[in-house]
């Protein structure tokens, strides 16, 4: 896991999920307003040297400790006595850099995130997984189940997870590996009601990875990352063909129902974005897996590209300010998931964020809604 510390904001930063690899020698670069003169990323938690396999879903809980999903990969990796690794929500604790077990097995926990109410919201996934949606109390650890069904069948494998001021809980539900058979009719996303009724909200977004929403709850935000496979472990490199690689946008009415899907940014033929996060303006801030150029990339709610942060093949990506659309305005500290490595962006205090464009940053952006915008 890595921070991205950002000078303009004393003790700030990004936390970041990546992939393995050591830190991109590139600099981050884009507007003042995002990122500020001299902003770094610095390496927090090595996974190779605390035996973790894959990193995502970084959040900030509300006394400061650091979760993330650790995804074992059973067909890949033993555990220490042969059998299969269960998957971890690991804890790195930012005052003294200790790493230690959360919650374990976690469900093959995926996205993550803070309640209002402080408790841990957690999309588990397949591959001995839960394929649920629960909920943790972190000062007692007891969890519950907030749905594991959807029509009497099993989710596929639940991916991200967001919620509203309403409490009502919206999450993706792909299917990128698990040997489980698949039971639902798509991938989607669908909503939990505090009631606890379930209702499938979009089944149009392809393959349905990250989920976010605006900070005026007008708007929702899906990731499409459709790498054209069902299994990407047990398929290993058969050839297979991609689908839609964008960051969608849909309106929401006051009853949480999504329509109008539209491209907010279309990555194809690259590969996609993967986890985002909406701070109080409406900002994103996204983990692309582009192979050619991955990183975070920030966009306003028109779409505008204002920044770019080099990292190797980021995941995911929160911030340490906690409020209900994960970061503050403008974030301070966040974290990218993925992979053997956490990264992260901190600030000290002597100027405001900058970031400048990276090449191709002015390319044209897919139109979006002008009558409503987008934030």
């Amino acid at each position: 896991m890595s921070r991205l510390v950002l000078p303009a904001l004393a003790g700030a930063a990004l936390l970041l999920a990546t992939v393995a690899g050591s830190a991109p020698a590139a600099e981050p670069t884009g507007d003042p307003a995002f990122v500020p003169p001299g902003a770094t990323l610095e390496k927090v938690v090595d996974d190779d040297r605390h035996d973790l396999i894959f990193a995502e879903g970084p959040v900030v809980t509300c006394d400061g400790q650091v979760l993330r999903s650790d995804i074992t990969f059973t067909t890949a990796e033993k555990g220490p006595h042969g059998g299969l690794r269960a998957g971890n929500i690991m804890r790195y604790d930012p005052r003294t850099g200790a790493v230690s077990v959360f919650r374990s097995p976690s469900g093959m926990s995926n996205g993550l995130r803070i309640a209002l109410t402080c408790n841990l919201l957690a999309a588990e996934g397949a591959d001995h997984g839960g394929r649920r949606i629960t909920r943790t109390d972190p000062k007692t650890g007891r969890a519950e189940i907030v749905a594991g069904l959807y029509q009497g069948r099993p989710f596929n494998a639940p991916d991200d997870v967001t919620i509203d001021s309403k409490r009502r809980i919206s999450f993706s539900d792909p299917r990128h590996l698990g040997h489980e058979p698949i039971e639902q009719g798509s991938m989607a996303v669908y909503r939990i009601d505090p009631d606890g009724s379930v209702h499938r909200i979009v089944t149009d977004a392809c393959k349905p990875n990250g989920v976010a929403i605006s900070p005026d709850e007008r708007t929702l935000y899906v990731v499409s990352n459709d790498n054209g496979q069902l299994d990407l472990i047990r398929n290993g490199a058969s050839p297979s063909t991609k689908g839609v690689m964008a960051l969608l946008a849909y309106d929401l009415d006051e009853q949480g129902r999504a329509s109008n899907r539209r491209a907010f940014v279309d990555d194809a033929p690259e590969d996609g974005p993967d986890g985002l996060v909406v701070d109080s303006e409406g900002n994103l801030r996204v983990a692309v897996r582009n192979q050619k150029q991955p990183g975070i990339y920030a966009y306003t709610p028109r779409g505008e590209e204002k920044a770019y942060i080099p990292t190797t093949g980021p995941t995911s990506i929160s911030g340490a300010a906690r409020t209900r659309t994960s970061f503050g305005s403008p974030p301070t500290t966040a974290s990218i998931g993925s992979g053997s490595a956490r990264r992260a962006i901190t600030s000290s205090n002597e100027a405001r964020p900058r970031m400048i464009g990276r090449p191709g940053a002015g390319r044209a952006r897919p139109t979006v809604d002008r009558r409503r915008g987008l934030g």
